[in-house]
């Protein structure tokens, strides 16, 4: 077909790189797409173009994205430019494609097509059961460890018997794991069932097993474009390339439905698709979830005809922070080379700041972005960027005390993870024995063989009998449970009345350890940080460095407060932790990881931690291709921002619960030093550090186990037995969850144990307009205004020296000075 493109209306507004891309006759078309370039108006207009042109009917298009929002609004936004007519073409993701195909063909090769799809807990449940079945606790492995392997190992189009046949089976490990695998796909296909990465695993099968079907699918698809090239893994790869190669006649003749011979070629064979993919290798970062950047990168090799267009004109950023990217991005060389520019000037300088400690660095944050929302920027046009989850905390605190609004995006705040609540449970209980939330939660955390059987046993005992649920751990032997189950309440009951006995010990001679001190203790007897080691995986690598982070925070309580107790520092954590979130109308500064922040986009972007260890992370340093990857992410992080950026690091900063001297990243060295403004350069602070060793775990976790039973007794008495416990364990949970909601009605059960309270408020002071008040900081200042009300209550206070800063009344550090203005 022949078309004009100058009276296109959809070429408008278009520049000529983008009009390229959009109008390419090319059945390989590779477009190079840089961030900000506009590459979804660019794939939408391309679409729209084929079908307005009729160089293409809707039904032949299959347009590929990976989330569902993303080819909603895809699918919006074709619709809008070319009204009705768009409806038969498929528009999805790689996932939702496949379960249509599915659907239509899974009687082929043996499923019906009602089959169910496991969802990632489904499947946990499943490998759960399977481990437990098969013994492989005692190897450590655990449902979500296993999952992530085989979910890898489909991703590459590896069944468990491909695997068994290079797997080393003379390992123990490796010969559990290939029975697990092989269990698992048989227990799927007895259930007659997918999970999630089987659905483009099994289409990929499907085509490959089935020509004729292949054939069907190729002959209807004309047209594939798909988005996010960089971030496709080998089974997408496999299925793009199964549903774009050429047809042999003697398939194509096998069709029930005839071609249009104007499809085929003389010799009666169908010619492969045009491929249209979109995508940028400098943005590939996902390579922990499979992702292969040499899918993109060797595109002009699989494809020899292929065309690359480069989109390199941004729309989003401003000169300097572009030619930061491109700086910092031209060390790689596993990439197409680009240069992003734009019309829009060279903008502000990046403005980068060194502190003294994580803390300085997070105050500098929260100190400017304060600053920025006095200048009349929304808060919610601001985001801050970390690599690792851990970096949190100390942002959070910070923004909390100077009453900014914030939210954490794809992920959890600090003291609201499972593995903080965990340790923080354990602290609970030794200063509050009679807590039977907090000793409930830790007796599972991590998990050694106690069950809710034997949980139940010591709950009613420690009720029936007045004490503390400590006292009955160590008095299990009276209660009749299992013998596996009473070594481990035993065992567990002498490392509480350890910590105990560090907390408050019974000697009035002697002074009790420090927090830091008895937390790493507790991490240590119970082996949390090992068995989260052990599991080998990065999620739990992950919450291994919460709980370093939150050792951190006892020491640093520790060297503030001298002779600091348990109870004052679960005082201030559960103050901090239990802040409302602040409202503002201008919306809330969005907290992020950078892995987060891709497709993102905020005119003030705040880069944290850029140091070495943190980005690039420690663990990419000895893994293939890991600093490229690392490189790439810091690319991303930067590009996000369209007006300002800030570059930040810390000369010091927590690691494995103790304080360690940083060096600024690698990536900085590559930004020309003309295009940041130092407010706090790193030769001005110097590096600092103090000696001190670092918690070291070897070794595995519990393995599983339960409260069994004796013998000696008839088959009926054991029934009647086990009846009993099952309905005394459903009476306590019935009163655990009548206790959790008294709790969150403020009232308490018990005393305290050492008869001292755990304070309702940090600060108890009542501020009014015009009180003098002294912060530890800002040192001097007055009372201008107050906003917000209880907890919420926010002291706007005129510093001598430090201007305007609001503070959280409730969290700040301050003290009541007589006398007012």
């Amino acid at each position: 077909m022949s078309f004009s493109d100058h009276a296109d209306p959809l070429l408008a507004g278009l520049n000529e790189q983008q009009r390229t891309a959009v109008v390419s006759k090319s059945k390989a078309l590779l477009i190079v797409a840089g961030a900000g370039s506009g590459k979804t108006r660019v794939l939408t207009h391309r679409i729209a173009h084929l079908i307005r042109q009729r160089i293409a009917w809707p039904s032949q298009i299959l347009a590929i994205t990976f989330t569902n929002k993303a080819a909603a609004e895809m699918r919006q936004r074709v619709g809008q430019l070319l009204g009705e007519g768009a409806e038969s073409m498929w528009v999805s993701t790689f996932h939702s494609a496949c379960v249509r195909i599915l659907r239509k063909e899974a009687e082929r090769f043996g499923y019906v097509s009602g089959f169910t799809i496991y969802d990632s807990a489904d499947s946990r449940a499943l490998l759960k059961r399977l481990i437990k079945e098969s013994g492989a606790e005692a190897y450590n492995f655990t449902p979500a460890a296993v999952g992530n392997k085989i979910s890898r190992l489909k991703n590459e189009l590896k069944t468990a018997s491909d695997y068994a046949a290079t797997a080393r089976v003379t390992d123990p490990r490796e010969a559990v794991f290939v029975e697990l695998f092989s269990a698992y796909e048989q227990e799927l296909r007895r259930a007659n069932a997918f999970d999630f990465d089987d659905l483009i695993a099994q289409t990929v099968y499907l085509f490959r097993a089935f020509p004729d079907v292949a054939a069907k699918y190729r002959a209807r698809f004309r047209w594939v474009l798909i988005d996010e090239y960089q971030d496709t893994n080998h089974a997408q790869y496999a299925l793009v390339r199964e549903l774009t190669k050429a047809t042999p006649a003697d398939a194509i003749a096998a069709l029930k439905t005839p071609l249009n011979p104007a499809l085929l070629t003389p010799a009666g064979d169908l010619p492969g698709a045009a491929l249209t993919v979109v995508g940028d290798s400098d943005q590939s970062i996902y390579a922990f979830r499979g992702a292969d950047i040499r899918n993109i990168v060797d595109f002009e090799s699989d494809f020899s005809d292929a065309e690359v267009v480069k989109l390199e004109q941004n729309y989003r950023s401003t000169q300097n922070i572009l030619d930061a990217a491109n700086a910092i991005i031209a060390e790689n060389f596993d990439r197409q080379e680009k240069s992003l520019w734009t019309a829009s000037g060279p903008g502000n300088k990046i403005v980068g700041f060194a502190g003294y400690s994580q803390h300085d660095e997070a105050r500098f944050v929260a100190e400017e972005i304060e600053r920025l929302h006095n200048d009349g920027v929304a808060y919610g046009q601001i985001a801050v960027f970390y690599r690792t989850n851990a970096q949190t905390r100390a942002l959070e605190e910070l923004l909390m005390r100077a009453a900014i609004p914030y939210r954490v995006l794809g992920g959890t705040k600090f003291y609201d993870r499972a593995e903080i609540k965990d340790a923080i449970a354990y602290l609970t209980s030794i200063v509050n024995p009679y807590d039977p939330i907090s000793w409930s939660r830790l007796l599972s955390a991590p998990k050694r063989g106690i069950g809710a059987v034997t949980e139940a046993q010591i709950a009613v005992f420690a009720e029936t009998n007045e004490i503390s649920y400590h006292e009955a751990m160590l008095r299990c032997a009276e209660i009749g449970i299992g013998a596996k189950a009473r070594n481990a309440v035993l065992s567990l009951a002498q490392t509480l009345k350890q910590a105990t006995e560090l907390a408050a010990p019974t000697a009035a001679a002697v002074k009790p350890r420090p927090v830091g001190e008895i937390l790493e203790m507790i991490l240590k007897e119970t082996r949390y940080l090992e068995t989260l080691r052990a599991k080998r995986d990065p999620q739990d690598e992950a919450r291994a460095e919460n709980l370093e982070e939150l050792i951190a925070v006892a020491k640093e309580f520790d060297a503030a407060n001298s002779g600091g107790t348990v109870i004052e520092f679960l005082t201030q954590v559960s103050l901090v932790a239990a802040v409302d979130e602040l409202d503002d109308i201008s919306g809330t500064v969005s907290l992020m990881t950078l892995h987060t922040a891709k497709g993102l986009e905020f005119p003030y972007v705040f880069l944290t931690g850029v140091e070495e260890g943190l980005l690039p992370h420690q663990m990419s340093l000895n893994e293939p291709g890991g600093v490229a990857e690392e490189r790439r992410l810091m690319y991303v992080g930067v590009t996000r921002a369209e007006k300002q950026l800030y570059l930040t690091l810390a000369s010091t900063r927590s690691q494995f619960g103790d304080i360690a001297a940083t060096v600024p990243s690698r990536f900085l060295q590559d930004i020309p030093e003309t295009l940041i403004d130092w407010r706090q350069t790193p030769d001005q602070i110097g590096h600092r550090c103090y000696a001190g060793g670092s918690l070291q775990t070897t070794g595995s976790g519990y393995g599983g186990g339960g409260s069994g039973g004796g013998s000696g007794y008839s088959a009926g008495q054991r029934r009647d037995a086990a009846a009993a416990d099952r309905s005394q364990a459903a009476k306590w949970r019935e009163r655990k969850q009548q206790l959790t909601a008294s709790r969150l009605n403020g009232k308490q059960t018990k005393p305290i144990s050492f008869g001292t309270p755990i304070a309702q408020n940090y600060n108890d002071i009542t501020l009014e307009i015009g009180d003098r008040i002294e912060h530890e900081t800002y040192g001097i200042g007055s009372v201008r205004l107050i906003t917000g009300s209880g907890n919420k209550s926010v002291a706007h206070v005129s510093f001598e020296e430090h201007g305007e800063k609001k503070l959280l009344i409730r969290l700040a550090p301050i003290i009541k000075i007589t006398g007012k203005d």
